[in-house]
């Protein structure tokens, strides 16, 4: 089940048009409680880099925006990890690395349908530092992904092959932690496979809508949202957040 929604998933990227109205909108059910983070919950900042805002290599719509609600956020939660999107250059998820491709076209790789990016974040410049205005100083941990040549990694938990982990899900169980609360960008990719992988490895995972933002190629904010709720990830604003 895991691999038919990830290939659904793919499969609206490639043209197949946004899902119907009514999976998207039964998400916004979650909304209804108040949640206060607890020793037992976790705050995942994913990917609020150079490359995913205004002015990067592949900037997502207001991305930057997500960064002040992210900090206020981060008063509420004694434990954060941190997110880096980290590609070697001529990554394979990169459309230069294959003559005659183009930038959100596909590609097969051996695990699958590879959407094909422009070069972004590469190990070791500005485009793949973390934003300057992200305020977390009490993060304990950033994991970096995507830094195996051959292969890419949408989430924080395992890489796109969907069998090597990242090591997060053993670090977050070796200390206890329950419960997380993701944000970030994009929503429709690294932030939805973290939080439908997390869900996988047993946690109870809320994405906080308002703290993320979307690429949406082709019906693939609803898709993700639709197939995030399937797999349980709740849906919340960061007003939901007791401060």
């Amino acid at each position: 089940m895991h691999h038919t929604t990830r290939r659904s998933l793919l499969k609206a990227l490639s043209g197949a048009g946004a899902l119907a109205a009514t999976g998207f909108s039964a998400s916004r059910a979650f909304a209804a409680a108040r949640f206060t983070p607890d020793a037992k919950s976790a705050l995942i900042v994913v990917d609020v880099q150079n490359c995913f805002v205004t002015g990067g290599t592949l900037p997502v719509k207001d991305g930057e925006a997500v960064v002040p609600v992210i900090n206020k956020l981060a008063a509420s939660f004694q434990n954060i990890v941190v997110t880096q999107d980290w590609h070697t250059p001529g990554h394979a998820s990169f459309a230069s690395t294959y003559p005659g491709k183009k930038p959100f076209e596909t590609t097969k790789l051996s695990y699958g349908t590879q959407v094909l990016w422009p070069d972004h974040c590469v190990q070791g410049t500005a485009d793949a530092d973390l934003h300057k205005d992200l305020k977390l100083p009490t993060a304990q941990i950033i994991i970096r992904k995507g830094f195996h040549k051959e292969m890419d990694s949408y989430s924080a938990i395992e890489e796109a092959d969907h069998k090597t982990a990242t090591g997060l899900a053993g670090y977050l169980k070796a200390r206890g932690i329950k419960t997380l609360y993701v944000t970030g960008l994009a929503t429709d990719f690294c932030v939805a496979w973290t939080a439908m992988d997390a869900r996988k490895a047993g946690f109870n995972v809320y994405v906080i809508e308002d703290a993320t933002r979307a690429i949406d190629l082709n019906g693939s904010l609803a898709a993700a949202w639709k197939q995030m709720t399937a797999k349980g990830v709740k849906r919340i604003q960061a007003s939901d957040i007791v401060s």
